[in-house]
């Protein structure tokens, strides 16, 4: 299934897609919301053919983010060898992990707003795992399959002055500025996808960035539930980002973004997302 939330910003409601239309979820959930995801798909696919869901009808429809606000955004790093290449670092041997704030979410076509004179504002596409149970100290990578709602495209804007330069070690200053983590424009179950091997890629103003595959990520999904699982707890609705591959601004091959500049992202199976920045 396909879920998603349409409308004004702060105003989204949540739908299904069903064939190529849009059906209103709101007599089942008030929002794609954790404890929504954990309940499963039963109650939507029951109500999908019974024909009890209204749909949605407007011609044109505003994408917001695939999830309501999760209660944390963790990121994984360095998850791609390339990229950890081109970022002047050796491929870890262990998970490495940040934290974005969770008022960074927002839709997959709303425009990216530059930090206050930021001159080093970098693209990241990303495959986004949206966590559908409590998941914690789980006994093998097998076991962490369960514990999955869906995937989603994610974009992790990062500011790398304040990442890396003004940072201290500490990578979330350049990560949690607001808008940036856009997600969506749908969350897709995991009976629709093979999360370990999807074409991962960017673009910027029309020119090829990233053209990885999730089979090249270091760690898979599996591993990364299981380790985060060792020392955290993951609630649903949770987003979990697992990393970029080569072909950002950082390399030093490609110039930081500017107002002006059209992102787009894509990953297979999940959907295509276009922001403008501003």
């Amino acid at each position: 299934m396909r879920f998603a939330r349409v409308g004004a910003a702060g105003k989204e409601i949540p739908v299904v897609l069903h064939g190529d239309q849009l059906f209103d979820l709101r007599g089942i959930t008030p929002d794609i919301v954790g404890t929504f995801l954990e309940s499963g798909t039963d109650a939507v696919s029951a109500a999908l053919a019974a024909g009890e869901l209204p749909e949605v009808r407007g011609g044109d429809v505003r994408y917001g983010a695939a999830i309501a606000r999760p209660s944390s955004i963790i990121c994984i790093g360095m998850n791609y060898a390339a990229h950890a290449a081109e970022s002047g670092s050796a491929p870890p041997e262990d998970l490495v992990v940040f934290l974005k704030t969770a008022n960074t979410i927002a839709g997959p076509f709303d425009d990216v707003a530059l930090p206050p004179s930021s001159v080093k504002t970098d693209w990241e596409v990303e495959l986004g795992v949206v966590i559908g149970q409590r998941t914690s100290y789980l006994d093998s990578p097998a076991a962490a399959r369960a514990h999955i709602a869906g995937y989603v495209v994610a974009n992790d804007l990062s500011e790398r002055e304040w990442q890396i330069e003004r940072s201290l070690g500490q990578w979330s200053k350049g990560k949690s500025f607001a808008g940036f983590s856009p997600v969506g424009p749908f969350l897709v179950t995991t009976d629709e996808v093979d999360a370990g091997m999807l074409r991962v890629r960017s673009w910027v103003n029309g020119e090829p960035r990233q053209d990885s595959s999730t089979a090249d990520m270091i760690f898979g999904v599996d591993e990364i539930l299981y380790r985060l699982s060792q020392f955290l707890v993951l609630e649903p609705g949770d987003l979990v980002l697992t990393g970029t591959p080569e072909g950002v601004a950082l390399s030093g091959r490609f110039p930081y973004l500017a107002s002006g500049d059209v992102v787009e992202l894509e990953i297979d199976g999940l959907g295509r997302q276009r922001q403008a920045v501003r």
